[in-house]
């Protein structure tokens, strides 16, 4: 049985070591707690243990051993049955996953693990990650301070909720609660939506490219930050989209219905609307760019930087200098080379020190917002 009141997270397993797994694992180490990892691939889990984020396991069995949670982080089509068989080979831990979809996910361990096992199942979605694969790119930065989704269902114990939620705020990620059909419905629109566009836009540039050689070379930055999200893994989101595939559809819909609207906006010269329409999405998009308690207000500043070594950290250091706090930061690279843009933002009520702290330091800010 699991204690009313857990005990800290002291001896955790993760399975499968790739990026996230492995940056999981580093942060665990970092807070303290033991770390025992385990990959199908002898090859992969030798690789992760290289980064000292574990101790490599020979069997999915002995890295389990003892362990009072286990993080599933295999690819999704193998998320459950490794969540199933970690339930069965380690009968007194808590198990959780870091799969991005859920429902799908509750429904496959349902079906397949012993209904006495199911309280100690707490399904998981921390939203760190990379457009790059593997051990070798993990950090434990990958989940500092981003938001670890658990979606307990009506079988799931309290106690597990509370033991991975104290895991999660140990390792520095904040978690919050949201059932799992609702999770898969927000995150068709923040995560996959975005890259089904990245996608398709970089499709679409590659196919006009056969004809006009040169128009990758004019791309801009604005392109190449839509477009970013195009070089991720495609194996792994493939997965990801047809395994939350109606909502994924339901999304491209809405998506569709309004470049269609903005479409229908331009070709009727309808010059109200148009600037309607961008400047609700530019309000929306300020007060995401910044941290909860300073969305009240933020000023976003464009400075021109060279494109040298070095460029970058001096212009933070003015600003930390002048005791300037940066909300965010966006860098583009100039397709001529030379020079780069940065997009600073930062709250509302410091934006004329930050203009003069960055005139003083020699640059010349163009305020955007």
């Amino acid at each position: 049985m699991i204690s009313p009141a857990p005990e800290p997270v002291r001896s955790v397993a993760v399975l499968g070591t790739g990026l996230i797994g492995t940056s999981i694992a580093l942060a665990t180490r970092r807070a303290g707690s033991t770390v025992t990892g385990w990959d199908i691939s002898a090859e992969v889990t030798g690789r992760a243990a290289s980064t000292g984020a574990l101790i490599p396991a020979l069997s999915l069995e002995g890295a389990v051993e003892g362990a009072d949670l286990v993080v599933v982080c295999t690819p999704i089509d193998v998320v459950a049955s490794t969540v199933v068989h970690a339930l069965a080979a380690c009968p007194h831990g808590v198990v959780t996953d870091a799969a991005s979809i859920k429902a799908r996910v509750v429904a496959d361990v349902a079906a397949l693990a012993p209904a006495s096992d199911l309280p100690r199942f707490v399904p998981g979605h921390p939203w760190g990650g990379s457009e790059r694969s593997g051990p070798e790119h993990a950090s434990a930065s990958v989940v500092d301070g981003v938001v670890w989704v658990l979606a307990p269902t009506e079988v799931t114990d309290p106690a597990a909720v509370e033991a991975v939620r104290g895991f999660v705020e140990a390792v520095g990620a904040r978690p919050i609660l949201l059932p799992p059909e609702r999770h898969d419905r927000l995150v068709a629109f923040v995560s996959h939506l975005p890259q089904v566009a990245s996608t398709a836009l970089m499709g679409l540039a590659a196919t006009e490219e056969a004809d006009e050689p040169d128009i990758l070379l004019l791309a801009a930055g604005g392109f190449r930050d839509l477009t970013r999200l195009a070089a991720s893994n495609p194996a792994l989101w493939s997965e990801i989209l047809l395994a939350n595939r109606d909502q994924i559809v339901r999304a491209i819909d809405l998506y569709v219905e309004r470049l269609a609207a903005l479409r229908d906006q331009i070709r009727t010269d309808d010059a109200p609307d148009v600037e309607r329409t961008f400047g609700d999405a530019k309000a929306a998009r300020l007060r995401l760019s910044a941290k909860p308690q300073v969305r009240a207000g933020v000023a976003v500043f464009q400075v021109e930087i060279p494109d040298e070594p070095g460029a970058l950290a001096r212009i933070t250091a003015v600003l930390g200098e002048g005791d300037v706090n940066i909300e965010d930061l966006q860098i583009v690279h100039s397709p001529e080379g030379g020079r780069g843009t940065v997009h600073l933002t930062v709250a509302a009520p410091a934006a004329a020190d930050a203009s003069d702290v960055l005139r003083g330091g020699g640059y010349d800010p163009i305020r955007l917002a």
